[in-house]
């Protein structure tokens, strides 16, 4: 499959770019800079902000599905509207260009995980440091819910940097869910799987060990 890729230079979405590539995929990973995005073996580079429509319908020519993994830095005092601005722009291309399929990366404490990330998470971090973040994947998400399209969207428990496991939890149902971990690698694959996994569509799996 042809890829259009948001957010690729992020420490999650080079991964998935790595792996994508690996199982056979082609990555269009529109990026803000060719310079920074360099490293990226074997993705196709175009370069744009991921909020101009303009950009996105040069990237996505030819795709046939669309992987988003953008993020935003903490920021516990200012509004956040990266995620929701881009993805708004991005669902009207995907639908202008009759391109289906995406997937996309929040994270745990969104939407109906809010209040399953554990004590000291849901009390203190993110409500502290990721609030107007999290109120903007909140939007986001809602965005891409009453977009038609064909969506899954994934959010992992805390992100750590070691080996894939291969093996992992994927629920939509959270009662007993209090936090957890997950690796960026083993986030990749299943996003990447997904592409051609119907089991997930129009759902919200949380993913952790």
């Amino acid at each position: 499959m042809k890829i259009l890729m948001l957010g690729a230079t992020g420490p999650t979405g080079r991964l998935i770019v790595e792996s994508a590539i690996k199982q056979g995929h082609h990555i269009v990973a529109l990026v803000r800079s060719r310079t920074k995005a360099a490293d990226l073996a074997g993705a196709e580079l175009v370069e744009g902000d991921a909020r101009d429509e303009t950009a996105l319908t040069r990237a996505i020519a030819g795709c046939d599905a669309v992987i988003s993994s953008l993020g935003t830095p903490m920021s516990p005092f200012r509004e956040v509207t990266l995620l929701s601005t881009a993805t708004k722009a991005l669902v009207g291309v995907m639908k202008r260009q009759g391109v289906e399929r995406l997937v996309c990366i929040t994270g745990m404490g969104a939407g109906d995980s809010r209040g399953h990330g554990g004590f000291f998470y849901d009390h203190v971090f993110q409500p502290l440091l990721l609030g107007r973040v999290y109120e903007d994947k909140d939007r986001q998400e809602a965005v891409i819910k009453a977009s038609g399209l064909d969506w899954t969207i994934v959010r992992p428990t805390l992100l750590n940097n070691k080996p894939p496991r291969g093996e992992i939890r994927a629920v939509t149902d959270l009662s007993g869910i209090h936090g957890g971990a997950i690796s960026r690698a083993d986030v990749a694959n299943f996003v990447v799987q997904q592409l051609t996994d119907p089991t997930w569509s129009r759902k919200t799996p949380l993913i952790t060990w």
